[in-house]
């Protein structure tokens, strides 16, 4: 899958999360649903673009940030998500808005490991399955069944090439390396909201 020609986005997840964490470190008001799931969904083309080994993640993902989008037209703040769902005692429910919420950090976390893996890197180093096995096995597996784990396994052989990653992303090594770097340092302090939403309030993350 490449994105159209002239696209960037690689571009558009540092910049929408650069905002989002103006916005947490400001500490003046609350992550807007709409605001996060509109940042959300800049990733999408980046999972498309791994192909195979991450297909199931891309639809699951895509489906998840579509429920927030819905939830932002009646649900303003993320903070008040949680809220409401800790009052209906469905915080951890399978569909649930917070447990949607809590899977899309998981993979603004992988994307996350994924460019600091590749930040670390050789630059001749061309292969993504070590630094994508890598973020996997840290953030998404503790939470997969065998099963699936299994298959993103062997859907590691068939990843893109880093150069051929980045001609369907429309960057180069430079460029997606400030893109890279832009999005750990802007993701960084979104994730650590998210996570203290729950943790404030006991819930746990896992």
């Amino acid at each position: 899958m490449a994105v159209p020609y002239k696209e960037r986005p690689l571009k558009n997840i540092a910049e929408a999360f650069s905002d989002l964490a103006a916005i947490v470190n400001s500490q003046t008001v609350d992550v807007e649903v709409a605001s996060f799931s509109h940042a959300c969904s800049f990733v999408s083309p980046l999972l498309g673009c791994l192909g195979f080994a991450f297909k199931f993640a891309e639809t699951d993902y895509v489906s998840k940030v579509g429920d927030l989008e819905k939830t932002s037209k009646s649900i303003v703040t993320l903070r008040a998500l949680v809220d409401r769902d800790v009052e209906a005692n469905c915080v951890k429910k399978m569909g649930s808005h917070s447990d949607n919420l809590l899977i899309v950090k998981r993979v603004l976390e992988l994307v996350k490991v994924l460019f600091e893996q590749l930040l670390a890197a050789e630059v001749m180093n061309n292969s993504l399955k070590n630094p994508l096995s890598i973020a996997y096995e840290k953030v998404l597996a503790p939470y997969h069944a065998w099963a699936i784990r299994i298959v993103v396994a062997a859907g590691m052989y068939t990843l893109p090439t880093k150069t051929q990653l980045l001609k369907k992303l429309n960057e180069d090594d430079a460029s997606s390396r400030i893109q890279m770097q832009k999005y750990v340092v802007g993701s960084a302090p979104v994730i650590l909201y998210i996570e203290k939403l729950f943790l404030s309030r006991g819930l746990g993350v896992a």
